[in-house]
């Protein structure tokens, strides 16, 4: 029997929400899942808008839907995007992450394969109250 690649199973997801992204103006779709400690998935994808800090990037669209649904212990981001690169977080997705979880793992896929992440290797010095 084989066993369950829960990166791979994650990264899918992510792919099939990165296809609902809005991105009229960059052209750079992302998807992300999110899994929690309960074992639920979370997905987002980017919207952006013409003021673009009304812009919500697709890492904390699928953290916002997971707490809008009562879930804040967060083990596992995997994250896409529609061009052959590594999507790397952005700052302020980095921080909403760590609030929930200094230890989360970041999957990464350039659409050949996949790099794994601590926050710490992002972020390894942030804000907190």
């Amino acid at each position: 029997m084989r066993d369950i690649n829960y990166d791979e199973v994650l990264m899918n997801y992510a792919k099939e929400v990165m296809k609902n992204a809005y991105a009229p103006y960059s052209n750079f779709k992302v998807g992300a899942a999110l899994l929690t400690n309960k074992g639920t998935v979370y997905t987002g994808c980017n919207v952006e808008n013409s003021s673009y800090g009304a812009t919500v990037c697709a890492e904390r669209n699928a953290i916002f839907q997971a707490v809008a649904n009562g879930e804040q212990e967060f083990v596992k981001i995997a994250i896409c995007c529609s061009e052959n690169r590594f999507p790397i977080p952005c700052g302020m997705c980095l921080q909403v992450m760590q609030e929930f979880n200094d230890e989360i793992e970041i999957i990464l896929s350039d659409h050949t394969s996949i790099k794994k992440y601590k926050l710490e290797d992002f972020l390894p010095v942030h804000f907190k109250l």
